[in-house]
């Protein structure tokens, strides 16, 4: 069985890119992309918090920075995981306050989120926010799985604390093509928790084991399910919820399970998935050259990038959305905004999944070519 597994491929592939030509040395010791979805990017500034000196990071294996406490074959004893990856802080509230002419005023319904350890401020609140301290996250997760004799995969804190992420492995995991290609997909649940007021708690059901703030990202953008919990008293205890939830993202697991193997089982000549690409991306009949230039780069990278997935999923429906689905993602150009790196704006890309509807898209047209 071939088993998928995004974050293995992505350790590999930063690696590599840590050897080889696309990185160049900066001044400080540390690289910098200069090709690819990432290029500008600052390898090992990854967003982890270092309040204490050190990544605030747990994990059973090795990241691809190198940063964070490894524990092989992970642990299941929540206290060890709090304190090894940096996050057994709580946050308290305490009242937002200014200074007037000599006099300190408080604001009215507005607090302040400190992280007990250091007293560094994380966000301002309204009165009814409730912080969700970091021990209460893990045992929420522990009664939404119903087991509480769980190995957690990773633990840490980005931003200064500001977010706090956890990871454990489920059992479950998508085979796409059984008895054939095999292509396993683990999955995992993730809670990515807020204190400074930005964001609910997620939670969700994603392949992607959160190691750093590309990988929060990540995790966010391929959720196979998603719940959002306000900050609020109680919000915690509503399991059955939460449950009723990931029951129906269960079902649509099965759904999607289904989909994909028979798209693994639906033979794509080249011809096919360069009409594919024409209907994806049609151009006008009084298409500019600019316009006619650009269709034929992109046709190019595609199918460069099909004929390479080929080698391992065969020439198949399967392997063209999986083309079609990491070029959005990572290849296809994007535009920043004012004051915006394209780093940036492929990010906010990926947050927003504002290509959303061409995958879906893509996945209904591939779907009709069944055999």
């Amino acid at each position: 069985m071939n088993t998928t597994d995004v974050n293995q491929k992505f350790n590999d592939s930063r690696r590599a890119l840590m050897r080889g030509v696309a990185a160049r040395r900066r001044s400080d010791g540390s690289y910098a992309a200069i090709v690819g979805y990432d290029r500008g990017e600052v390898i090992g500034r990854d967003g982890l918090d270092t309040t204490r000196g050190t990544a605030a990071l747990y994990s059973s294996k090795p990241a691809w920075h190198g940063l964070g406490h490894v524990i092989p074959g992970g642990i299941s004893d929540i206290d060890t995981v709090l304190r090894v990856g940096q996050i057994d802080f709580e946050v308290e509230k305490r009242p937002a306050e200014y200074l007037w002419n000599g006099d300190i005023r408080q604001v009215t319904d507005h607090w302040v989120t400190v992280r007990t350890d250091t007293g560094d401020p994380l966000g301002i609140v309204g009165s009814r926010y409730q912080p969700f301290q970091q021990r209460r996250v893990f045992e929420f997760l522990e009664d939404l799985a119903d087991t509480h004799d769980v190995l957690w995969e990773s633990a840490g804190a980005l931003r200064g604390g500001r977010r706090v992420f956890v990871t454990m492995q489920i059992p479950d995991s998508i085979t796409v093509d059984p008895g054939g290609l095999d292509d396993e997909v683990k999955l995992f649940i993730v809670a990515i928790n807020s204190h400074d007021g930005s964001s609910q708690m997620d939670t969700l059901v994603t392949p992607w084991r959160v190691v750093c703030g590309n990988t929060e990202r990540f995790a966010l953008q391929d959720a196979r399910y998603r719940i959002g919990i306000r900050h609020t008293s109680g919000a915690l205890n509503r399991l059955e919820e939460a449950r009723r939830v990931l029951g129906l993202t269960l079902k649509y697991a099965d759904t999607f399970e289904a989909e994909e193997t028979a798209l693994a089982r639906t033979d794509l000549a080249i011809d096919e998935f360069h009409a594919l690409i024409a209907g994806l991306w049609p151009l006008d009949d009084d298409a500019t050259a600019r316009s006619k230039t650009i269709a034929r780069k992109r046709t190019a990278q595609l199918d460069a990038m099909f004929r390479a997935e080929t080698e391992r999923a065969g020439r198949t429906a399967y392997a063209a959305e999986r083309t079609i689905t990491d070029y959005l993602d990572h290849v296809a150009p994007r535009r920043p905004g004012k004051s915006m790196t394209e780093e940036v704006a492929r990010a906010t890309h990926l947050m927003e999944d504002t290509d959303g509807d061409l995958k879906t898209k893509t996945h209904r047209r591939l779907m009709l070519l069944r055999r």
